[in-house]
């Protein structure tokens, strides 16, 4: 079965704890118990990576292979507008990166810097956000 990584963020560690009113109750063990079905669905496996440490995350990052994982998934959450090392590991990865926000961050004047390095971006449309770039991840394989 294929394979894909997904990333959360900085915080996503206490969702359904803080901000409920902008990313709602579900706690990010929920979340990623549904993009594990979201996945299954669409005939894919998910290997899912949390840090609220940048320099981890860009190490799990960099540990990815284009062999292994057929594509990434990353909501980037409260490292979206950092000027840290991110992006450009991101960018220099040989795994296409897709952004996945709950909310849509352009609302509350927040501006992404992972996003421009992404083939693609979804925002706006909650956790089903997730499923929506699954479903994409898949049908670009089957192109």
């Amino acid at each position: 079965m294929q394979k894909v990584a997904v990333v959360q963020g900085a915080g996503m560690d206490v969702r359904g704890k803080v901000q409920v009113e902008i990313f709602g109750p579900d706690t990010l063990d929920e979340i990623n118990a549904r993009i594990a079905q979201d996945a299954a669905a669409v005939d894919l496996a998910v290997e899912v990576f949390q840090s609220n440490d940048e320099a981890a995350t860009v190490a799990w990052i960099q540990g990815l292979n284009a062999e292994e994982y057929v594509a990434a998934i990353i909501n980037p959450s409260g490292f979206t507008a950092t000027e840290g090392p991110l992006a450009q590991t991101i960018a220099e990865s040989d795994i296409p990166f897709y952004e996945v926000h709950a909310s849509n961050p352009s609302a509350r004047d927040v501006r992404s810097k992972i996003l421009p390095v992404c083939v693609g971006g979804v925002c706006g449309f909650g956790y089903a956000g997730y499923g929506i770039a699954l479903r994409s991840i898949r049908l670009s394989l089957d192109v």
